[in-house]
Formats: C-alpha cells, sequence, structure tokens
C-alpha cells in the first residue's frame, strides 16, 4: 500500500485542502481477505551478464546467489512463510522486474543481497542499507555500483524515464514516499546487523540510507544487505566457503523471523480496497477543533530523525544543534524523535527545521497514548 499525504494552501484564503491520496495495489481484490503465510522476495543481487563486484577471483552474483538460496532453505523451515525469488540461477533479472515481481506478489518484506567492495582493499564488515537521501559520499558509491546494473538493461532509457545512476541529480530525485515502511524497514535492517555483529561476531558498519532504485520501487519494507566486502581479500574467502555463506545466511533468516514475530500474525486480516480520492476542505476554525480533538485523543505528531540498535545522549550536540530530541524505544531499536506537536502542520514545520539541520531524511511520525499508529489514521 502506497499513501501520500499532502496540504495544498489556497492562495485566496487561509483555507486548506487535505487531499489522501490512497492507492492500493492489486486492487483486483476488492474485499477482505485473510493472509494464512508472511511473504518475502529474496533477492539475489546482479547474475549473468552483470557480475557485480569480482576482486581476488571472488564473483558476486555467485555469492550472493548461493546465501540467498540458503537464507530460503533456512526460511522453508517455518510452514508460516511463502518466498520467493528474484532468481533462482545465473540469469540476467532487470531491476524494474525485480520491483514488479515483488509487488505483484503483494509481499511483506524485500531482501535484497549483495557483496561490496571499495578501492581501499583494507575496508571490511556488513552493512545494511534501506531506502532514503544521503549526503554521505559513500553511501552514495554505494548507490551508483548497485543502480548502474540499469545501464546493462535494454531500453533502459524508457523503463526508468531518464534515470542516470550517474547523475547525482537522478538520485537526489528518489524519495521516500512511505514513512511506515522507511520505520519497518530501519528495524529490520537493525536486527540484521545486530546478528552480524553479536552473533558471528563481525564487523557492522551499521545501518545506512541511500537512493536505491529497487528499494524505492518495491512498495513494502525493504532491505539491501552488503554481507562483505570481496575487495577484502580475508573476507572474501570467507563468503567464497560453504562455512561463510552457511552463517550468512542464517542470521539473516533469523533476522526475518524476528522481523516477522514483530509484525505478522499468522491469519491477520489484510483489507485491500479499490484507490480511493477523499478531499475533506477544512476551515481555521476545524483546524482549532481538529487540535483539540487530536489533544483530545492522545494523538501526537513528531519527527524521526534516525533509528539505531546503539542508545546515545540526546544533547544538541548530538543531534546538530537540535533541542527537544527524544528516545522511544521499540524492542532493541532506539528512535531518535524530535518535537511533539498537536497538529500535522505543526510537525511539518518541525520537519522543515530538521531539515535545514542536515537530517534530509527525517519523516513524520504519529503517536496515540505512547504508541505509534498509522500516520494516515492520525490526520484522519
Amino acid at each position: 500500500m502506497l499513501i501520500k499525504t499532502c496540504y495544498i494552501p489556497r492562495l485566496k484564503n487561509n483555507h486548506k485542502v487535505l487531499i489522501i491520496i490512497v492507492l492500493f495495489f492489486n486492487a483486483l481484490f476488492a474485499f477482505s481477505q485473510t493472509r494464512s503465510k508472511f511473504k518475502v522476495v529474496l533477492d539475489a543481487g546482479h547474475g549473468g551478464k552483470d557480475y557485480g563486484n569480482v576482486h581476488h577471483g571472488f564473483v558476486e552474483k555467485k555469492i550472493a546467489l548461493a546465501v540467498t538460496l540458503k537464507v530460503g532453505e533456512y526460511l522453508s523451515k517455518d510452514s508460516d512463510f511463502d518466498f520467493f525469488y528474484s532468481r533462482r540461477t545465473d540469469v540476467f533479472v532487470e531491476l524494474k522486474d525485480r520491483a514488479i515481481r515483488a509487488n505483484k506478489e503483494d509481499a511483506n518484506l524485500f531482501v535484497s543481497i549483495h557483496c561490496n567492495a571499495a578501492k581501499n582493499y583494507s575496508a571490511f564488515g556488513t552493512e545494511t542499507f534501506v531506502m532514503g537521501l544521503s549526503r554521505s559520499a559513500t553511501n552514495l558509491d554505494v548507490a551508483k555500483n548497485e543502480n548502474s546494473v540499469i545501464l546493462l538493461e535494454d531500453d533502459y532509457k524508457e523503463n526508468y524515464k531518464g534515470f542516470d545512476p550517474n547523475r547525482p541529480e537522478s538520485l537526489i530525485g528518489l524519495k521516500i514516499l512511505q514513512e511506515e515502511y522507511l520505520n519497518q524497514s530501519i528495524e529490520l535492517a537493525a536486527f540484521v546487523e545486530e546478528n552480524f555483529k553479536n552473533g558471528l561476531s563481525k564487523k557492522s558498519r551499521g545501518v545506512k540510507q541511500a537512493p536505491l532504485w529497487v528499494l524505492d520501487a518495491s512498495y513494502m519494507p525493504g532491505v539491501l544487505i552488503e554481507i562483505g566486502f570481496l575487495s577484502n581479500k580475508v573476507e572474501g574467502e570467507y563468503l567464497n566457503t560453504e562455512k561463510g555463506q552457511n552463517e550468512m545466511a542464517k542470521a539473516i533468516a533469523d533476522a526475518i523471523l524476528s522481523y516477522k514475530k514483530q509484525y505478522f500474525k499468522s491469519g491477520s486480516s489484510v483489507s485491500k480496497v479499490d484507490p480511493v480520492i477523499k478531499e475533506e476542505v477544512t476551515t481555521p476554525e476545524s483546524i482549532i477543533e481538529s487540535v483539540i480533538d487530536n489533544s483530545r485523543k492522545g494523538i501526537q505528531f513528531m519527527v524521526q530523525l534516525s533509528a539505531s540498535g546503539s542508545k546515545i545522549a540526546t544533547t544538541p550536540s548530538n543531534f546538530k544543534g537540535l533541542n527537544g530530541v527524544h528516545i522511544k524505544q521499540s524492542g532493541k531499536i532506539y528512535k531518535y524523535l524530535f518535537g511533539s506537536e498537536d497538529t500535522y502542520e505543526n510537525a511539518q514545520n518541525k520537519l522543515t527545521e530538521a531539515k535545514s539541520k542536515g537530517f534530509e531524511s527525517a519523516f513524520i511520525v504519529a503517536y496515540k497514548d505512547g504508541v505509534k499508529i498509522n500516520l494516515s489514521d492520525a490526520i484522519k
């Protein structure tokens, strides 16, 4: 499900038009259905004519496929799982087709597995990416490498409508459209990195955000996992062994299991309806009434700056000078939030302030009586 909300001010008065556009994929299912299994799309990076990273004789497309298939083997032991592979053999799959398959399957998760590389051959460790805008040059380099497969596709200019993985403006053009999905993606990524770090004693380079096309086009929580550097001979040798691939696959599968336990219950009801466009005109008086109503309902809007498995002090010096940062814990994940507002409009002002300080990937979340709720439900 894709939910996009925006406030559009009218020029002639202070009224605002609240437009809530709700687009549900697979609109043919215009009724409620019960989903009995948790669906995951397992995406082995690269393949066929796209070799990915090749260093010291280690080939990314082969290692990524081997680990991905092993993740599926581990998940198959749980009867509550349905999983689908973007590829099971050494074939070339276009990025758009990977995302289309995930959307068509209406999956709960999209998990893409890759191997890293760097000009500095001493670099090592794991890192897991979620969709987002990043000002880090290193993260942008990763995004360029993973998006560059587009150039190998036939008719890529038509398929991707001018998107060029080598142009920074194209990367910046990939926006986060789903706050709820981003939040869940971060939590899955944190589970993955925690398993690598604590379970396998690997160096975790952390959870990061980067404008990756395949994650942006998949309308569900998703992560892209870099399981290690093939440019590092020691790490590459480990990833090229059966033992290494089994260990990395189990860590990933266990993270997916942890995520499923937190977000999914077998037999949960999933509502599917036709696309809806709702327009509501609000007057200044109704805005005031909404503030009172939200306050009465215990709804607060906040800006999520980041999420991490590590807890740090919320002093302004740790958050680029922002005052009023606070923490909410969700399992083993610490969410760093800024502000606490009665209206979405006021939260937008806080979001503007956060972005002016450099938190380009910040987004608005809603809580009711201290419990996180869907943003769309909060602004009804």
